[in-house]
């Protein structure tokens, strides 16, 4: 014959390490993940909500999307931002990115 049989061979021994050895490169990145993305993110999230908490009449603020304009009025939720002379918005205190150093929109 031209095509030799193929017979299966008998079952090694199992290795009891062979299990922890394959959940290694997981393990590895997973705590790689945590350290590169997670805590960061947790960092900023953190430093972001003491922003927000701090915020109080006065301060010339910048929103995520761009708008910059002082605060007249802090609510629980909710600031009054004026962007120009007599304009006055309303935004969610989440949606401030940045607060600006004192003067900064005089000086625009």
């Amino acid at each position: 014959m031209l095509i030799s049989n193929a017979y299966a061979q008998a079952a090694g021994a199992a290795d009891p390490t062979g299990g922890l050895m394959g959940l290694l490169p997981m393990i590895l990145m997973f705590v790689v993940i945590w350290f590169l993305m997670i805590r960061p993110q947790m960092k900023r999230a953190k430093e972001h909500k003491a922003l927000v908490a701090a915020l109080a009449k006065g301060d010339e603020v910048l929103t995520q999307g761009g708008v910059a304009g002082r605060v007249t009025q802090v609510g629980d939720s909710f600031v009054h931002v004026e962007i120009a002379d007599n304009v006055v918005i309303l935004i969610k205190k989440e949606s401030v990115g940045n607060v600006l150093p004192k003067g900064t929109l005089k000086s625009a």
